[in-house]
């Protein structure tokens, strides 16, 4: 498989490229998984796959179970119930050659800031079997530039590659993203989203952990979203969107004159105004598109502030996980 180059990456050298045999293998497996702590039951007997190559996002409200899943996953904590497969290997059963094969980038991690990178790389790459060249490592992540200066002096998006650097360092056949963008501006973002492609690009399964819906629009291959111990949905942003019943909107400024009956009539579903705002929903954007613009130019008006908006995560995510979730969302923002 051909090296993958994004900006801000640096690059992926071939000694991260896999050729995947068969992209639909499952590289996780869970079924009826049930975990409790006393007499609390935390998971509820969930049940999904990771495929080969792809990113899953991993999504759920604070407390929904998404923390104990993830470390079930890793083989850090035991469960209850039902069957667990990463690799082909239960992971309460994991030995150090399964080990190997996993990489881990915690959601914080604390790097000694006295060692340059090249030197924190080199010490995580001694405990694995397999590592991969410390530079290609290091380039992958595109700290090339900063090889030689010590941790403490990066910056916040630079430290957050080395955290992915030392995650891949052992040329894992899944990596585990826990929420991989946090504290990071805007640029250092999506710095990180070009990286993470980059890396899904190379063959590498990736298993992602965000709180932040337009990061798994935009990344995640499938979406899993998590509620109270329990998966409310999976599938693609699209078809989790599908499923719900949600419409793109048609909307435009109402200008003197415009009857909302006139233009319903043309298009076949109800047509609203609000605060001098003209809007409708769509299931066929680009017919209703064509036949507004169609009766648009035979009426001989022009449709200011034309706009078509497909529905986004953030209204399926708050949809199906609750009022927990808008709470969330509204704090964050």
């Amino acid at each position: 498989m051909a090296s993958a180059v994004g900006p801000g990456t640096g690059g992926l050298d071939d000694a991260w490229s896999r050729t995947i045999v068969g992209v639909m293998d499952r590289v996780v497996s869970v079924e009826n998984l049930h975990k409790s702590y006393g007499e609390r039951e935390r998971l509820h007997g969930i049940s999904f796959e990771v495929r080969s190559g792809e990113i899953l996002g991993f999504l759920g409200t604070n407390g929904a179970g998404k923390t104990t899943t993830i470390e079930i996953l890793e083989g850090y904590r035991p469960y209850n119930a039902g069957t667990v497969s990463v690799l082909g290997v239960d992971p309460a059963k994991a030995t150090r050659a399964w080990r190997n094969r996993i990489g881990l980038v915690l959601q914080e991690c604390e790097l000694d800031p006295a060692y340059t990178v090249a030197e924190t790389v080199t010490m995580f790459a001694r405990y694995f079997d397999r590592a991969t060249d410390v530079a290609t490592t290091i380039h992958a992540v595109g700290l090339s530039d900063k090889s030689n200066d010590r941790v403490g002096q990066l910056s916040g998006g630079q430290k957050r590659r080395l955290d992915v650097a030392v995650g891949l360092v052992g040329d894992p056949e899944i990596l585990f993203l826990d929420e991989p963008t946090t504290g990071l501006d805007p640029i250092a973002r999506r710095e990180m989203w070009t990286m993470i492609e980059a890396l899904r690009d190379a063959g590498k399964t990736i298993f992602l952990t965000t709180h932040y819906m337009d990061e798994a629009e935009h990344l995640a291959d499938r979406i899993i979203i998590l509620r109270d111990g329990a998966i409310a949905a999976q599938g693609t942003a699209d078809e989790l969107s599908a499923a719900l019943g949600y419409r793109a909107t048609i909307r435009f400024d109402a200008y003197p004159g415009f009857s909302t009956g006139e233009l319903a009539g043309v298009i076949g579903r109800p047509v609203v105004v609000s605060d001098v705002v003209a809007r409708f929903e769509s299931n066929d954007v680009q017919r209703d598109l064509e036949v507004l613009l169609g009766w648009a130019r035979e009426a001989s008006v022009t449709l200011a502030n034309l706009q078509a908006i497909q529905p986004s995560l953030d209204d399926v995510f708050v949809t199906l996980a609750g009022e927990a979730a808008r709470n969330e969302l509204e704090v964050e923002a």
